[in-house]
């Protein structure tokens, strides 16, 4: 199966929520990237709703819902609130991810060491309610095994460091990392997702290396795009770049 396209829509919201007014609609962009083939929509919704609120979760769910086969991805940090509003809502899945409250993006995958307990109770209070979860890992090789042992069905793959640099030497050392990842998600039978700085430019050489790849959840190279392109060519292009069209 080619790798698929989650199109994350927190940018949209945090352009809308700088002014009081409605616009842009996260709604009716997130039906634009549908129409235009994306295989669903990601959101993250952050304690201080600077972007995604709480209120858009529901209209949303229902807009996933008018497209068989679509999915809705809601990632964040699994406090009370935030695994109230997903058994409300029932996203397919569900991404676990350790920001800090103030957190401007997420930057690092959990420490199983000192996190496996709460995250083993909090996944297996999500799977109750049918829900597929997946946790962000640090591309380390040994995260997966780790992610495994917690009941996670998925990992996602922080790809910050490897889509953030330019330096070919970097590049090269953080694509080895992300596949090494990879590799040992697959080895220990787990899904794959990546997301973070992924590009049209340096997601054909992520996908080809994982064949096993089978989400990458892209919002900023997206809207930045979308500004030359349009969003319906953007989701296109995107889709070209990992093989899906």
């Amino acid at each position: 199966m080619p790798c698929k396209l989650s199109v994350n829509l927190n940018a949209v919201a945090y352009l809308r929520n700088r002014r009081h007014v409605p616009w842009p609609d996260v709604v009716k962009l997130g039906r634009m990237a549908l129409e235009a083939g994306a295989a669903g929509l990601t959101v993250h919704p952050r304690p201080d709703e600077r972007h995604i609120r709480r209120s858009d979760v529901p209209l949303l769910a229902a807009l996933v819902r008018e497209y068989p086969g679509r999915e809705f991805n809601i990632e964040g940090y699994p406090d009370d609130d935030f695994l109230r509003l997903v058994e409300a809502h029932r996203p397919h899945q569900v991404t676990l991810v350790p920001d800090l409250p103030g957190q401007s993006t997420s930057d690092h995958g959990w420490d199983f060491g000192t996190q496996h307990n709460f995250l083993g109770t909090v996944i297996d209070r999500i799977k109750r309610h049918g829900m597929r979860t997946s946790v962000f890992i640090d591309p380390n090789a040994a995260a997966a095994a780790l992610a495994k042992s917690v009941g996670a069905d998925r990992v996602e793959i922080f790809t910050g460091p490897y889509g953030g640099t330019v330096e070919p030497q970097a590049v090269q050392r953080e694509f080895e990392r992300v596949v090494a990842t990879g590799k040992a998600a697959q080895k220990a039978s787990l899904g794959l997702n990546a997301g973070h700085d992924l590009t049209r430019a340096n997601l054909p050489a992520l996908t080809k290396a994982l064949p096993n790849l089978a989400e990458v959840s892209i919002g900023h190279a997206i809207f930045a795009d979308a500004w030359e392109f349009g969003l319906a060519e953007t989701v296109r292009q995107f889709r070209v770049a990992i093989g899906d069209v």
